[in-house]
């Protein structure tokens, strides 16, 4: 079978040729487009690939920041949380002294009204105080009129001492005198009762002698300037001893001394103050034994802390002078100081009942104090108390 050639139309290829050269042309202008689009792809590429390593350095020193960041914000936190500790305590402590500032404040309204009762009780302190000194200046008014006084009767006392010493004397020494004669001359003449009735006078006009002695003594001691000086007790003691050496012997008294000190006192004063206690124990011994007397002393040191312990509120001398006579009842440890008192009776022992008066005054001259302690029958204590600085 037979096929025929188809032979291509010229045109139609000359159509289709055109039409692929335009086709292509527009393909390669696609192309070419394309080509500037890559190349503008590429180059936009190199910028966003510089600009994202720019980034990423960037990036690695936000990281490093970071890393700094978070440290830093770590060691605030830290410190946050000390200074919120430390806040909790001042909260407390301010808690605390807010509680301390009101109590300080009610201690104050509590001052306030001490200080306001303070003005008021000084106030009136000040008031008596104008009311006391207008009575000391009184006082010192009177005292002037009382010092006056005291000079006229001191110069009465002494007028009273030298006619005692001197004018009364005499009328005894006359009496006594001339009653020793009688007796002594007439002795043979006089029947019993007037010898009797003389030797009474001979004892009355003695009587009157030690009384009006004793007086002079007493008074001696009122007038007296006083001169302290600082002297040995022991040395006082034994001129005392010296003086009663004698009525010593004649007992049979023994005296004891402990450890003296020496004080300042009235030499003389003190001398005849020692003479008469001894005086005393010598007197009133019993007569079942010798008198036995003891004499000490101690210096005492105040103590301020403790002042009902102490006689004296200064540093002092005790003295105290001890026997073994006959005693007292304890309800006269007073009255034993008293002028012309006797505890017993004058026909049992002699003596003024001035002797122990003389000491009380002689212990108040030297600004002390003086006391008795006894019981019948088992002797006395006499306790004297003179403050070292005169």
């Amino acid at each position: 079978m037979n096929q025929k050639t188809r032979v291509p139309d010229p045109k139609a290829i000359q159509n289709e040729l055109e039409n692929s050269h335009a086709e292509l042309l527009i393909a390669n202008k696609e192309l070419a487009f394309q080509n500037e689009e890559k190349e503008k792809r590429a180059a936009e590429l190199l910028i966003a690939n510089e600009e994202l390593a720019f980034q990423n350095q960037e990036k690695e020193k936000r990281a490093a920041e970071l890393v700094i960041a978070n440290k830093e914000l770590v060691f605030q936190n830290t410190e946050k949380e000390k200074r919120a500790a430390e806040l909790i305590i001042a909260n407390k402590e301010l808690i605390f002294q807010n509680a301390e500032k009101e109590k300080r404040a009610a201690e104050l309204v509590i001052a306030n009204k001490e200080l306001a009762f303070q003005n008021t009780e000084k106030e009136k302190r000040a008031a008596e105080l104008v009311i006391a000194n207008m009575e000391l200046a009184f006082q010192n008014v009177e005292k002037e009129k009382r010092a006056a006084e005291l000079m006229i009767a001191n110069k009465e006392l002494e007028s009273f001492t030298f006619i005692s010493s001197h004018d009364l004397q005499e009328p005894l020494r006359k009496i006594q005198a001339f009653s020793s004669r009688i007796l002594a001359e007439e002795h043979s003449n006089l029947s019993v009762k007037g010898k009797y009735y003389f030797e009474r006078t001979q004892n009355s006009a003695l009587h009157m002698q030690n009384l009006i002695n004793d007086l002079l003594a007493y008074s001696r001691t009122t007038v007296t300037e006083r001169k302290f000086e600082k002297c040995s007790l022991n040395k006082i003691i034994r001129e005392a001893m010296a003086a009663l050496k004698e009525e010593m012997q004649h007992k049979g008294a023994n005296i004891e001394m402990g450890e003296l000190h020496e004080a300042c006192i009235i030499p003389f004063q003190f001398r005849q103050l020692i003479q008469n206690l001894i005086a005393n124990s010598l007197k009133f011994s019993r007569t079942e034994a010798p008198p036995h007397i003891t004499i000490k002393s101690d210096y005492i040191k105040y103590d301020a802390s403790n002042p009902d312990r102490f006689p004296m509120q200064a540093d002092y001398y005790h003295i105290s002078v001890a026997d073994n006579g006959i005693g007292f009842s304890p309800e006269y440890k007073d009255r034993i100081f008293e002028i012309f008192q006797r505890l017993h009776l004058k026909e049992t022992y002699d003596g003024t009942g001035i002797g122990l008066t003389i000491v009380k005054k002689i212990v108040e001259n030297h600004n002390g104090i003086i006391t008795a302690t006894g019981e019948p029958g088992k002797g006395c204590t006499f306790d004297i108390y003179i403050p070292e600085q005169q």
